[in-house]
């Protein structure tokens, strides 16, 4: 079960909301959602709950163990145990048939193993959990079925954002003003499946059409046809495949983001924010400040100040970065491309650092469009597991492959998604928030409450009108997130 599936909107989330709210305590709301967490997991993978509570568990014991250890060095013994068993576990469901493919050929009972649905986000925040026991920033939760909440808690459990159990502990089991963000959580939440209907959808079928659907692309037995149809693609046709998946992920990332953090305010959680307008960067480096800025914020935390962070010799930095970004594309998924679109960010990351950032600090235009083209290139990189393809498609945008500047499919194409283009774009920046800020100012001033009313009642409902019509007898439908 997806956000943006009208089962969701229209049946579970409603019913989840009812049940919550009639529930007399804190204790029986927790409760509540427990449960419709568990059911919303189990939807797509009923036997995985299991893995999903035993780590839970082993997570809740060792925290246990740590408040109650007597030498710091049987709690760091109790902390290292609970990061080793998450880190075996994801390791086998996720990254057995890259592991084995190291040693030669992939045994069919590895290849048949499937990926649990959001592992991992939940081991990443069950991970801060016991290493914020460890380092004193959180106390360890008695309750194991608190625990289990917290880590299962279906508006940020299968995508994010990866909220820490210090962020959220307080909210979830001491006190929360349920209610107050009630309108403006129902606003994020239509805002979020409206982005991800009308816009991140059509974008990833355009991509799909141009670039190949992710399923084709990785299918081995096709490798020669869809390296046929990508060279046959005109330099337009590419950019603009490549565009219109750049769009999608954005969309739809932020989209399900938007869903979570708006559910949150609903109930009176306040989950981080996951994105300020990524493609607005004028360098890599701002970037990554902007984009899934809870995953950023992770690896900074827990890994990269661990291992001395940048106040360290010059080679020593070096590792540490290529350690964290080797990390970041591993997470992302159990394939080469991946590690290869991490190590393609170090690259970028380290000469920034060392050689682009004063030249950057006088120009103005150029810095954006250097940050979006690579940003662009790295994208075409993460959507292909064969890497040949992918370089195809980059041969492409400069005609390096003798392929056609345009033709009239081309054109027919550019013009049809032209619309979607530009309101995709503009949907990437802040101009539809600002509008409506500066709106709310305006009316405010002038002693009337008319646009606070129509961006609280009526948007929201034309929002959900209009994403509803999307998705009646639309099966596309993806959700790109979702294999992470």
């Amino acid at each position: 079960m997806v956000f943006s599936s009208l089962l969701f909107v229209y049946a579970f989330l409603p019913l989840s909301l009812l049940v919550y709210w009639l529930c007399p305590n804190r204790k029986a709301k927790n409760l509540s959602l427990l449960v419709f967490s568990l059911i919303f997991y189990a939807w797509g993978e009923p036997k995985y709950v299991l893995l999903l509570m035993f780590m839970a568990a082993s997570s809740w014991y060792c925290a246990l163990r740590i408040a109650d250890a007597p030498y710091q060095e049987t709690a760091r013994a109790w902390m290292m145990a609970s990061v080793a068993v998450d880190i075996v576990l994801i390791g086998f469901f996720k990254y057995s048939p890259l592991i084995c493919s190291i040693f030669g050929r992939v045994p069919d009972f590895v290849s048949r193993i499937a990926l649990p649905i959001g592992i991992s986000f939940y081991t990443f925040q069950l991970m801060t959990y016991v290493v914020d026991v460890y380092r004193g920033d959180a106390a360890a939760q008695k309750s194991y079925w608190n625990v289990l909440l917290y880590a299962a808690l279906f508006h940020q459990c299968v995508a994010g954002p990866i909220v820490r159990y210090k962020t959220l502990a307080r909210e979830l089991f001491v006190s929360r003003k349920a209610g107050k963000d009630f309108l403006p959580g129902i606003r994020r939440f239509s805002v979020g499946l409206a982005k991800k209907a009308l816009l991140a959808n059509p974008c990833g079928a355009l991509a799909d059409q141009l670039l190949l659907s992710t399923s084709a692309a990785s299918d081995a037995a096709l490798f020669a046809q869809n390296l046929s149809h990508l060279q046959g693609l005109t330099v337009v046709e590419s950019w603009l495949g490549a565009a219109a998946y750049m769009l999608q992920i954005y969309l739809d990332f932020s989209a399900y983001s938007d869903m979570a953090i708006g559910m949150g305010w609903m109930l009176g959680f306040h989950y981080p924010e996951n994105f300020n307008y990524p493609y607005l960067a004028r360098s890599v480096t701002d970037f990554w400040r902007r984009w899934h800025m809870s995953l950023s914020t992770f690896f900074r935390d827990y890994v990269y100040i661990p291992l001395g962070g940048n106040r360290v010799s010059l080679p020593r930095w070096l590792l540490n970065l290529f350690i964290v970004w080797s990390l970041t594309g591993l997470w992302h998924g159990a394939s080469w491309n991946f590690v290869l679109w991490g190590l393609y960010y170090f690259v970028f990351l380290v000469a920034e650092k060392l050689l682009l950032k004063k030249v950057f600090g006088k120009l103005k235009v150029l810095p954006h469009l250097y940050a979006l083209f690579v940003v662009m290139a790295g994208w075409v990189i993460f959507r292909f597991t064969d890497v040949r393809l992918a370089w195809q498609v980059l041969r492409n945008l400069f005609a390096l492959n003798g392929n056609r500047f345009s033709d009239f499919i081309a054109v027919t194409v550019l013009e049809n998604n032209l619309f979607l283009l530009i309101v995709s774009v503009v949907a990437c920046t802040p101009l539809a928030k600002r509008f409506s800020d500066t709106m709310a100012l305006r009316y405010r001033e002038a002693g009337s409450r008319t646009w606070e009313i129509i961006r609280t009642c009526v948007i929201p409902v034309v929002l959900l009108l209009l994403a509803t019509c999307s998705l009646v007898g639309d099966s596309y439908n993806p959700f790109i997130y979702f294999q992470f």
